[in-house]
């Protein structure tokens, strides 16, 4: 029988997705299960965005040019001009099949086999399959539920550059833990990446939630980052519009763009429906992001009041994103997740999470923690809430409250 290769074999499984069976026969047995494992917002898609699908008008079903349209790469442009605040050209783009793509993308035209990346951990876990099929090693550096995840100090990053490192990876806001970073952390990240003659490479797809009047840094504006910055963009969040699996590339760089394009035209074109419900969204109402913004704001901070009111857990605050990663007192994510599909049930419901340690590259980490989505409306994310606090108290058996262990003040 032939042999599948090293990669395939050594590629993990998504944590996200991985235990979608385990909800399937949850679901056979008449259980509800509320669904806190993904990303896939609730919020409905912009109704001009199906609306301009519908309308369209073509005999033939014809491929897309391999860069998207000129159409729709001039008003990413003036998007990017107005929403935020930097100027690129049309050139600067390269639309692909979501953001996951033009990350794949990066890695092989950035990237020789055995080159390293460092990612702060934890991460998006696709970056770890997107890196092992690129045979890219990843280097975590380890960030800390104590501080909120914030960029670990910048020494660390110091210590793992070998000859071999050739880019620095983050998501901002962060997947998984909504961290958002500040400007003074991106300016460090500038700083060490040029000393270094590296890239930089930012999952910007989650720009737009920010809560607590903070304020979202593109990379894109930072000085002296015009060849390092390579920046990755999608429709999916900001528009609701996963399926659409429209997202892009964004450089200034132009032997990076001229690379990518190459990787564009052996996948012949993003999807031509896809792009047509892209272009749409530039069009939705000025208050359409603003509301779901303030939707999810207010999800954010019902789950994390709940959730720190839990004994033993510990929930950061997330500045961004529509994610939090929570530490639970349990002893392994991964088996608590599992039993909440295959044996707990609260009236008639459970509770589906993300593992947290499938957000990690460090073996061993992530074990007590878990990635939440909150992507539920209020009623139902309270219902979760039930149902987790209720599985904890069952899982664990326990007869005396755990005591929090408290952070001291420094």
């Amino acid at each position: 029988m032939p042999v599948i290769s090293n990669r395939g074999q050594i590629l993990p499984p998504s944590p996200i997705r991985k235990l979608v069976p385990f909800a399937d026969a949850a679901k056979r047995k008449g259980r509800k299960v509320y669904h806190l494992n993904i990303g896939q917002p609730d919020i409905a898609t912009p109704p001009n965005a199906l609306r301009a699908v519908r309308e369209s008008d073509f005999k033939v079903l014809a491929y897309a040019p391999s860069a998207g349209t000129n159409e729709y790469r001039t008003k990413l442009a003036n998007y990017y001009t107005q929403k935020v605040g930097t100027t690129l050209s049309p050139d600067d783009f390269i639309a692909t099949t979501g953001a996951s793509e033009a990350l794949n993308f990066a890695m092989i035209a950035c990237m020789n086999p055995g080159d390293e990346l460092i990612v702060p951990e934890p991460f998006y876990a696709n970056y770890n399959g997107f890196s092992i099929s690129g045979g890219v090693k990843v280097k975590p550096i380890t960030a800390h539920i104590d501080n909120g995840f914030a960029l670990p100090p910048i020494q660390d990053f110091e210590k793992s550059i070998t000859a071999k490192t050739k880019g620095i990876l983050i998501c901002n806001p962060s997947n998984p833990t909504g961290y958002l970073y500040s400007k003074e952390e991106l300016l460090q990240l500038r700083d060490i990446v040029l000393k270094h003659d590296l890239f930089l490479f930012v999952d910007e797809v989650y720009r737009d939630f920010v809560y607590d009047d903070k304020q979202f840094h593109t990379v894109l504006n930072i000085d002296a980052l015009e060849q390092h910055a390579i920046v990755f963009d999608s429709i999916s969040k900001r528009y609701s519009s996963c399926g659409g699996r429209i997202g892009a590339l964004v450089s200034r760089n132009k032997d990076v763009t001229a690379t990518v394009m190459k990787l564009a035209q052996a996948r012949l074109s993003p999807p031509t429906f896809g792009l047509i419900v892209a272009e749409a969204t530039l069009d939705a109402p000025d208050n359409y992001v603003s509301d779901a913004i303030a939707e999810y704001d207010r999800r954010r901070q019902l789950l994390v009041k709940r959730l720190n009111a839990m004994n033993g857990v510990i929930a950061p605050t997330p500045g961004g994103a529509f994610y939090a990663f929570v530490q639970l007192p349990i002893d392994d994510s991964e088996k608590f997740c599992q039993w909440l599909l295959e044996e707990f049930e609260h009236n008639n419901a459970t509770v589906m999470m993300a593992p947290g340690s499938g957000f990690y590259s460090t073996p061993g980490l992530g074990k007590k923690e878990v990635r939440i989505a909150y992507v539920l409306n209020e009623n139902d994310l309270n219902n979760a809430m039930d149902c987790l606090e209720k599985a904890l108290q069952t899982y664990n058996n326990v007869l005396i409250p755990i005591i929090r262990t408290e952070i001291p003040e420094i």
